[in-house]
């Protein structure tokens, strides 16, 4: 063989063990999730993990979780290890986004309604609400305040049966909530816990106007801020008017639309009405974001 014809032989066969060697290597197409604190979603509605790659997202599946926090399929299965063979090359993925999607959904394209995102190093990423890519915020620095009035009602009675989230600390009224903006797709609502009973004060995203619903106030015009009068149409096994002292106050961050009529997981201020509370007084919520976060790794 003249040298010529050796070099030649060579360097195909060099070529051809790089392409062995490049169809052996494992391509990382399988994403496990794990979670804490994530609840279950109802009425169909569920989550679905998505990965950021070449700027565009793409499924990685859809799944709920159990009453224990277990990730299970649309179907109730369980999901081995949170493990989804995804059937992609996640390599170069560089972010992963969970979404809560609707009832029937089976489009190609994430929900708005981003709950947890992180960005991907080294394979891995940690989930958070306060990522970017989802709510944007821990909401650790939410406060809020409220006081017991029954406004709608037009006479100085059953006072301590509405609770509207104002101050009055500076003696005129004013916003008792310091909320940050919402993203598209999600909106706070207002709760009173009534007998172990959560009753909406209505749904809204500005902190000093009213909020979207009235059902249970009177015929007068209540103040330009959140909150609600308990004094008619009260729900089954409950009686209007009441007395809120005892009860708790809270705040949850809802998405729109939502899954279930009471309130979602994520609950930024919660506060107890002191038992001995009376009308016309600023009480304080409490903090209570501690939300759910999770982990991805791809492999």
């Amino acid at each position: 063989m003249n040298q010529k014809l050796f070099m030649l032989t060579a360097v195909a066969a060099l070529a051809l063990a790089a392409c062995d060697e490049d169809a052996t290597e494992p391509i990382l197409e399988t994403l496990d999730l794990s979670f804490a604190g994530l609840e279950a979603l109802a009425n169909g509605y569920h989550y679905e993990g998505w990965a950021i790659v070449g700027g565009s997202p793409v499924t990685t599946g859809k799944f709920n979780v159990d009453a224990n926090g277990a990730l299970v399929t649309l179907g109730g299965g369980a999901i081995a290890g949170g493990t989804f063979a995804t059937g992609l090359d996640l390599e170069s993925a560089t972010a992963i986004i969970i979404t809560i999607e609707p009832n029937g959904d089976t489009d190609a394209v994430p929900a708005s309604t981003h709950i947890m995102a992180g960005a991907v190093s080294g394979g891995q990423a940690t989930l958070t609400v306060g990522d970017g890519s989802a709510l944007g915020d821990d909401f650790l620095s939410a406060t809020g305040s409220y006081i017991l009035a029954t406004p709608t009602n037009g006479a100085d009675n059953d006072e301590n049966s509405g609770i509207w989230f104002l101050s009055l600390e500076t003696g005129a009224p004013a916003a008792g909530l310091s909320l940050p903006t919402l993203p598209a797709a999600w909106a706070y609502e207002g709760w009173a816990v009534i007998g172990g009973s959560p009753v909406s004060t209505g749904r809204f995203t500005t902190v000093d106007a009213a909020d979207l619903a009235d059902p249970f106030s009177g015929t007068e015009g209540g103040p330009p801020f959140p909150g609600e009068d308990f004094l008619v149409n009260a729900p089954s096994g409950m009686m209007f008017p009441t007395d809120l002292a005892g009860a708790t106050a809270v705040i949850s961050i809802e998405p729109d639309p939502a899954d279930a009529p009471g309130p979602f997981t994520l609950k930024p201020l919660v506060g107890t009405i002191p038992a001995d509370a009376t009308d016309h007084v600023t009480y304080a919520m409490g903090n209570a974001a501690g939300f759910p976060t999770g982990s991805a790794m791809i492999r």
